[in-house]
């Protein structure tokens, strides 16, 4: 027997919130491994939010965030262990930081436009990288660790820290959520979903493109950099090769986005879990994991392009997460303009509407 939409519907939020009171309740749930995969997700997580947003609805295909993502974890090593700044002050001024860097960098890629802007964002993040190695104090090109009071100051205990980045992630992914839904909710948002439906027909009616773009571009750039100083503290290190590792920070990440659905919210929730399950059935089969996700993107792409959510939209399975705003019903559009005829008539007859 089919369950009615609704149903559906009701059954997904209700795992969903489920799903959110056990990751709040994580620390006294799961077991040290089981948080440091989940702080790791939650960093993919915040990434495929940010990619969704640039290519799923402002159509900026990006194969270079992984620039930003390093240049936040290179910012927090350099204001903590060279500037010796407090950790809790480093971590705002890595996200500024990246902010900063990003508007020089969308100055020179937004002059490029479909595949060579692509090429562009993956020039640009490759430049940031031989920057980064060539900085004096860094550890060149094979990098460097985190000194270890600025590790403490995490907690004294592994099991602490342990604590302490699953709470960051967290956060970190709850805060990047809530800000694109509310985004997405807003005039912009609106801007921004005309434009995935239809671009010129989104510019006809009066949207900025270039201005939509820009404030997306730099919307994700802090983002990132926050989720680069994750990454960092993850790995307690920073390197070139690992910080600013397009495999790990973009191509993964287009393969989320892909898979889960694009242009949605709940796209990248699906894609994320999707990858972290099959990463840890295959991960015995070596080079032949890279294959199959390749191998699985692709069928997807073939047999629906909007991905698995793509496909439940088209089932008529509602949003989970609705961030945009539902058109009117024709009941409701004959119900508004009784009611502005009999406005109307009254304010021609000097009189009130009769209440009904």
């Amino acid at each position: 027997m089919r369950l009615p939409p609704k149903a559906l519907l009701n059954a997904a939020r209700a795992v969903l919130l489920a799903a959110a009171l056990a990751c709040l309740a994580g620390p006294w749930l799961f077991d040290a491994n089981a948080l440091t995969v989940l702080t790791e997700f939650f960093i993919v997580l915040t990434l495929a939010l940010m990619w969704n947003l640039l290519a799923g609805y402002a159509d900026i295909i990006s194969v270079g965030q992984q620039g930003f993502v390093g240049v936040g974890a290179y910012a927090f090593f350099g204001f903590t262990a060279l500037a010796h700044l407090s950790v809790w002050l480093a971590v705002p001024l890595a996200a500024a930081t990246t902010l900063i860097i990003a508007v020089p960098v969308m100055a020179v890629i937004f002059r490029l436009r479909t595949a060579y802007l692509a090429v562009g964002t993956w020039v640009a993040a490759d430049v940031l990288m031989l920057i980064a190695g060539k900085l004096p104090g860094f550890g060149g090109g094979s990098g460097t660790s985190l000194p270890i009071p600025v590790i403490k100051e995490f907690g004294a205990r592994l099991g602490a820290r342990i604590d302490v980045f699953y709470a960051m992630s967290l956060g970190l992914a709850l805060i990047a959520f809530v800000a694109t839904w509310a985004l997405l909710r807003s005039r912009v948002g609106l801007g921004l979903t005309a434009m995935r439906d239809n671009e010129e027909a989104a510019g006809s009616a009066g949207v900025d493109l270039v201005r939509t773009r820009v404030l997306c571009f730099l919307w994700t750039a802090p983002f990132l950099g926050l989720a680069g100083v994750m990454t960092a503290l993850e790995k307690l290190r920073v390197a070139p090769s690992a910080s600013f590792n397009i495999t790990d920070w973009t191509i993964d990440i287009i393969f989320i986005v892909v898979i889960g659905g694009i242009g949605s919210l709940e796209g990248p929730i699906i894609g994320a879990v999707v990858f972290f399950v099959l990463r840890q059935w295959l991960a015995d089969f070596g080079a032949w994991y890279l294959i199959l996700l390749g191998v699985i993107s692709i069928a997807v792409i073939l047999i629906e392009p909007r991905g698995f959510w793509g496909a439940c939209r088209r089932w008529g399975v509602p949003d989970i997460l609705p961030a945009g705003h539902a058109p009117e019903t024709a009941d409701e559009a004959n119900a508004g303009a009784s009611k502005v005829s009999a406005s109307t008539t009254a304010a021609l007859s000097g009189g009130s509407p009769r209440q009904y």
